[in-house]
C-alpha cells in the first residue's frame, strides 16, 4: 500500500466529511404532537377574594381580538457588549447590535445586528397568554424609562399593559454591563373580580438569518434545542415537511448560524413544549409554550426565562452557564475538536495572531504523529524497493493466486515491512484532519482575524487583488495555489509503486484539491499547505538518508 493510495483515503474520507450531514446524520427524533395537560395551577398561597363560586373564561382568538397598534416608543438599552432596542408595541426586542463584532470586515462596518424583522408579532420575545403569537393581539406597554445606560448589574426596564380580557402583563428585563444574559420576568395577572381566566404562556423567538447569502454550506444554521442532555438541530428540509414539536425538560432552545445565536433558557422548575416552524422561506418561529394554569380574580402567575443574544465563542458560553456552550457542535469529530480548539486559544494568548497559533497546532500535531509517519514512509520506501522482486513473483504466479499470496507473504517477512505500514499512519491522522478542519471551519475566533499581508480574515477564502475582478474568483487565491503546488511536490517526492497509467491519474489530485480549496477559509487552507511542507521535509529526510 503506497502513499497515492493513502491520498485516495483521505479524498475519500473528505467526501464522507462533506456529504455525512446530507446524508448519513441521523434525522431527528419525531414526537408525537400532544395537547398539553389542563391543569388548574397556581401560585403557592393564591386564592380566590371570594368564597363564591366563579365564572371560568378560558382565552381564546376570538375573545382576544387584536389590540389597536398605536406609535409605541422604542426604548433603547446600552450595555459595554451590546446596544438594545425593545419596541412598546409588542414588547418585543427590535435591533440587537453586538458592538465586538462587525457586519463586514471594513471596521468602518456597523455593529453586528441579530434582529432581521420587523413586524411588532414577529420581534424577538413576542409574549402572549392563553393565545398563540400567530393569533393573538400585539399589546403596547408603557415603559418605565425611555432609555437605559447598564452599568454594574441588575437594572431593569418594566413595561406594563393592559389587554381588554382583564388580563395585566408586566414585563421586567434586567440587565448585567458586561453579560450577554439577559432576565426576563413576565407577571401575568387577573385584574377582574367576577371571573377567573384560564391560559397557558407562549414565549416567541422569530429569526431571520444573521447573515444574508452565509456561503458557508458546511456548518448548520437554523433552530436547535437542548434536551434530556442531548442536542437536536432541527434541520430545514423537516421544516419544510410541517411544524416540529418537542416536549419535555428543555434546558434552551435557540436559532444559530455559523458564529452567532439567540436563545430563551426557560425557569429550570418547569416542564416546558416547543414548536418550531417555518413561516417564510427563511422565517423560524420558535415558540415555548407552557402548562395550562387557572388564574382566579385578582391572583397573577409569574414567568421566569433567561435570555442569550450573543455569539457562540464558547469561553463565553461556558462562562454563561445553562449548557450553552454545547451549541457548539463539531459532530462526529467533537471530542477531539474540543481540545483543538482550546489549544488554538491558549496559543493565541501567547501569538496575539491567529494565523501563527494554526501554524503552531499544525506543527504540534506533526511532532505527535511523527514518529508512526515516519516509520509509514520508511515502509513505503522499501516497498518501492521491492517492486521488480514483486514483478517477478507476479509473472511467475500470476495464475496460481494461492501460491502468489504465500509468496507476497514470505517476501514481506524476509524483508520486515508490513505492506500496510504506509496506509495506516496516514488512517489514523485522518480523524484528527478532519476534528481541526471543523474547527477552523465554524469557531468565531477566525471570524474577520486577520493574519498577514493579503490575508485579512482567516475564516474567508483566501483572495490577493490586483486592481481588477478576475471572473469567478474577485482576487488572485495565492495560499491556495501554493497549497496545491506543495501537494504537487509532496508527490513527486513520495514513492511509488503504481503503474506510469495510474501515476498520471493520481498526479490530478493535486489540481482536484486546489479547486476544491479555493472557496475554502484561508485559515484552513493555512493548515493544509502548512502540513504539506512537514510532510515534504520528513520525506527528505527519509530519502537523503536511504
Amino acid at each position: 500500500m503506497d502513499t497515492q493510495r493513502a491520498f485516495i483515503a483521505i479524498v475519500l474520507s473528505l467526501a464522507i466529511l462533506l456529504g455525512y450531514q446530507y446524508f448519513f446524520a441521523p434525522p431527528p427524533p419525531q414526537e408525537k404532537a400532544q395537547e398539553v395537560q389542563q391543569a388548574a395551577v397556581v401560585d403557592p398561597g393564591e386564592t380566590s377574594p371570594s368564597s363564591a363560586p366563579v365564572k371560568t373564561i378560558t382565552a381564546a382568538p376570538s375573545e382576544e381580538p387584536p389590540l389597536v397598534v398605536d406609535n409605541g416608543r422604542d426604548i433603547t438599552v446600552e450595555t459595554n457588549l451590546f446596544s438594545g432596542v425593545i419596541s412598546e408595541t409588542g414588547g418585543g426586542i427590535k435591533s440587537f447590535k453586538l458592538k465586538k463584532y462587525r457586519e463586514q470586515l471594513d471596521p468602518q462596518s456597523d455593529p453586528k445586528e441579530l434582529i432581521k424583522t420587523t413586524s411588532p408579532r414577529e420581534l424577538p420575545l413576542f409574549f402572549s397568554w392563553g393565545v398563540e403569537p400567530q393569533k393573538a393581539g400585539v399589546p403596547v406597554y408603557r415603559a418605565d424609562k425611555d432609555k437605559l445606560q447598564v452599568t454594574g448589574t441588575g437594572k431593569s426596564i418594566t413595561l406594563l399593559s393592559q389587554t381588554p380580557s382583564g388580563l395585566e402583563l408586566t414585563r421586567t428585563m434586567t440587565f448585567s454591563e458586561n453579560d450577554y444574559l439577559i432576565n426576563l420576568t413576565v407577571d401575568v395577572r387577573n385584574t377582574s373580580a367576577e371571573h377567573q381566566l384560564q391560559g397557558a404562556p407562549f414565549l416567541a423567538l422569530t429569526n431571520k438569518p444573521f447573515t444574508d447569502n452565509d456561503a458557508n454550506t458546511f456548518v448548520f444554521k437554523g433552530p436547535a434545542l437542548f434536551k434530556n442532555g442531548a442536542l437536536e438541530e432541527i434541520k430545514p428540509d423537516d421544516l419544510k415537511k410541517g411544524d416540529q414539536i418537542r416536549k419535555g425538560k428543555l434546558t434552551w432552545v435557540a436559532y444559530e448560524d455559523t458564529y452567532f445565536m439567540t436563545g430563551i433558557i426557560p425557569d429550570a422548575s418547569s416542564q416546558e413544549s416547543v414548536q418550531f416552524s417555518l413561516t417564510g422561506d427563511e422565517t423560524v418561529s420558535t415558540v415555548v409554550g407552557g402548562d395550562i394554569v387557572v388564574l382566579p380574580p385578582q391572583t397573577l402567575k409569574r414567568y421566569s426565562y433567561t435570555i442569550y443574544f450573543g455569539p457562540k465563542e464558547i469561553r463565553t458560553l461556558k462562562a454563561a452557564g445553562h449548557d450553552l456552550d454545547k451549541i457548539v457542535n463539531f459532530g462526529w469529530f467533537d471530542v477531539l475538536a474540543k481540545p483543538m480548539l482550546y489549544l488554538l486559544n491558549f496559543l493565541y494568548g501567547f501569538l496575539h495572531n491567529y494565523g501563527l497559533a494554526i501554524i503552531m497546532v499544525t506543527i504540534i500535531i506533526k511532532a505527535l504523529f511523527w514518529p508512526i509517519a515516519h516509520k509509514g514512509m520508511k515502509s513505503m520506501k522499501t516497498l518501492q524497493k521491492l517492486q521488480p522482486k514483486m514483478a517477478k513473483l507476479r509473472e511467475k504466479y500470476g495464475n496460481d493466486k494461492e501460491r502468489l499470496n504465500r509468496e507476497m507473504i514470505q517476501l514481506y517477512q524476509t524483508y520486515k515491512v508490513n505492506p500496510m505500514g504506509g496506509c495506516l499512519p496516514m488512517i489514523l491522522q485522518i480523524p484528527v484532519f478532519f476534528a481541526l478542519y471543523k474547527v477552523l471551519l465554524q469557531t468565531i475566533e477566525l471570524r474577520h482575524a486577520p493574519f498577514m499581508l493579503w490575508i485579512t480574515d482567516l475564516s474567508a477564502p483566501d483572495r490577493l487583488f490586483i486592481g481588477f475582478d478576475i471572473p469567478m474568483l474577485g482576487g488572485i487565491p495565492v495560499l491556495t495555489l501554493l497549497m496545491g503546488g506543495s501537494m504537487f511536490l509532496q508527490q513527486k517526492m513520495t514513492p511509488s509503486t503504481l503503474d506510469p497509467t495510474q501515476a498520471r491519474i493520481m498526479m490530478f489530485l493535486p489540481v482536484v484539491f486546489t479547486f476544491m480549496f479555493l472557496n475554502f477559509a484561508s485559515g484552513l487552507v493555512l493548515y493544509w499547505f502548512v502540513n504539506n511542507l512537514l510532510a515534504m521535509a520528513q520525506q527528505y529526510v527519509i530519502n537523503k538518508a536511504d
